[in-house]
């Protein structure tokens, strides 16, 4: 005949010892084996013991988290893609500015956070950077390189032309480091322009320091209208091939297959900037993107191996958690 299990109801004796434990482990900071010589038992009741104060009520562990981060989503996104980590905003009601803006107060947190004086500094041109260094504060003082030209399809109600070109100046700005922009288009329509481009002697600097970068901060794009830069700036056969070829995704105007494979080969452009094998040579990668319609896009790079840190919102994260 089977019983149901008693439920855990201490007597005052074994409520104080539990109370005390608690108080060791959790405010104090006291190791179970500490605790265990202490009060002359074994770390394995005291681990009994833990767990049954926190399964009865007498213990509740609480995260109070000031910045609206999903701390669950966050942990199960970066597990589930071999993320160093994730943060992945709050489900809220948020329009595409809304959400751009507030990822990119993320981003800029995040980055005054790891940043230091021995870092070198790489950013992207998107709207979603841009937003982020509206947001920066403070930043240690560090080189700061553009990783890619600008695109010359902008969006005017958010930034203007002159603001956008200017964005590694105004990170530098906050840095108080050097700044490296390229003053040049994103897309260029052969090699060969490229090439005498990057002898221009402010734009040399730039390329030579894509080796240095330790941390690169860049957006995903998906591959359609008005969620690419690079898109938009070609022809309607250009777009098409190239989406019959497999692009789904953008990172640096560099694009991606859904398996997270660059597009390589003959594009029928050519991007003036970083190129993916450097991305992945550098330490830190963090990639910008949210919504839940770019879910597909955001996975396909996340799957290329090439981002370590993935800021996003909570619409975009159960998408990629179910495809994971």
């Amino acid at each position: 005949m089977s019983r149901t299990p008693r439920r855990w109801q201490p007597g005052p004796a074994e409520l104080l010892l539990a109370t005390s434990i608690g108080r060791r482990f959790y405010v104090q900071g006291a190791s179970k084996l500490e605790i265990a010589e202490e009060f002359g038992i074994s770390r394995f009741k005291v681990a009994r013991i833990l767990d049954q104060a926190r399964d009865n009520g007498l213990i509740r562990v609480e995260f109070d988290v000031p910045a609206p981060l999903d701390p669950t989503l966050s942990d199960e996104v970066a597990a589930a893609y071999g993320l160093r980590r994730a943060l992945v905003l709050e489900r809220a009601q948020r329009t595409e500015i809304e959400l751009r803006k507030q990822l990119g107060a993320m981003a800029a947190e995040l980055l005054t956070e790891l940043v230091t004086e021995d870092d070198v500094l790489g950013v992207v041109w998107a709207r979603t950077v841009n937003a982020m260094t509206d947001s920066l504060r403070r930043l240690a003082r560090c080189p700061v390189v553009q990783l890619c030209g600008v695109s010359s399809r902008i969006d005017t109600r958010e930034h203007s032309a002159d603001r956008s070109v200017e964005t590694v100046r105004r990170v530098a700005q906050v840095s108080g480091g050097e700044a490296f922009p390229i003053f040049g288009p994103l897309v260029l329509p052969d090699r060969r322009t490229a090439q005498t481009l990057r002898q221009q002697p402010g734009i040399a600097d730039a390329f030579e320091r894509f080796a240095r970068i330790t941390t690169a901060v860049v957006s995903i794009g998906a591959w359609r209208s008005g969620q690419s830069t690079v898109y938009s700036v070609l022809g309607e056969q250009q777009r098409e091939e190239l989406a019959r070829r497999g692009a789904v995704a953008e990172v640096a105007a560099r694009l991606f297959d859904a398996d997270g494979n660059e597009l390589t080969g003959d594009l029928g452009h050519h991007v003036f900037g970083v190129s993916v094998p450097e991305l992945k040579r550098v330490p830190e990668v963090i990639a910008l993107s949210g919504g839940a319609e770019k879910a597909d896009a955001i996975a396909a790079v996340l799957r290329s191996g090439m981002v370590d840190t993935l800021v996003t919102d909570a619409g975009a994260a159960e998408r990629l958690l179910d495809q994971a």
